[in-house]
């Protein structure tokens, strides 16, 4: 099936078919062995797992759908789909305007940390195969401390500098933060390795779905609804035994 045209920060309004060497690198940016740790984040589903909330492959999914549409497609997805424009004009005000705004949305502290965190590792570990000026100022910034470097800018801004397009900037980082969850999912309640592949299954079309949504929203748009999952993140730091950071 097609996937519908993505009107992004006046880019190509049809969906552009990633090139192999796009679509490799996408690949190993999320690879299960890529040095970044997003399995030592679970974003407040360790605490709902510790209160008996997610016992189940259904309870885990719905979860996983409630982060996915009240969380990031109305936060870091938006601000990727936004990064992504703002580095394709090169625009460092916009990106340091959506750098605050990306740590201002997240109202738990262990989520701004895991944001940072993440990014942090995240261009430590790619810097080193991205050859362009644009992304080496934005890495000096981050290493003077002039900005705290939030995973999901810099991720607009990798994308951006390496020609992916911006519907599959969104999808890969959607698909991605879900299935996170669901293996962490699954070490930690724990669930079958089956169970976490079927969930995944069912949760892919919600993340096609999302990142039709994405495609039409702004910055206007940005909001946090998932007020569970952040009050369990709040929570979270207080449990008395912990397998995640987050």
């Amino acid at each position: 099936m097609k996937q519908p045209s993505v009107d992004s920060n006046n880019l190509s309004n049809t969906v552009a078919i990633p090139t192999d060497i796009q679509f490799l690198r996408l690949l190993q940016i999320h690879d299960s062995a890529f040095p970044i740790g997003t399995y030592t984040q679970s974003y407040g589903m360790e605490t709902y797992i510790q209160e008996d909330g997610i016992r189940a492959k259904e309870e885990l999914i719905a979860f996983c759908t409630t982060f996915l549409h009240q969380n990031l497609v109305y936060g870091d997805a938006i601000l990727i789909q936004e990064a992504f424009g703002a580095a394709k004009d090169q625009d460092i005000e916009r990106l340091l305007h959506l750098e605050e705004l990306c740590g201002a949305i997240k109202l738990a502290k262990e989520s701004r940390d895991a944001s940072v965190n993440l990014g942090r590792q995240f261009i430590r570990t790619v810097a080193p195969l991205v050859q362009d000026a644009f992304f080496d100022e934005w890495k000096s910034r981050i290493g003077a401390n002039e900005i705290k470097g939030h995973y999901a800018i810099l991720y607009g801004i990798y994308c951006a500098v390496n020609d992916v397009d911006a519907h599959h900037t969104v999808l890969s980082y959607l698909f991605s933060s879900v299935n996170g969850l669901v293996q962490n999912a699954v070490r930690a309640v724990p669930f079958g390795q089956n169970t976490g592949v079927q969930a995944m299954h069912q949760l892919s079309e919600e993340v096609v779905t999302a990142v039709r949504i994405v495609a039409n929203l702004k910055e206007e748009d940005i909001s946090n609804n998932a007020l569970g999952i952040e009050l369990a993140s709040m929570k979270h730091e207080y449990l008395f035994s912990r397998l995640f950071i987050s």
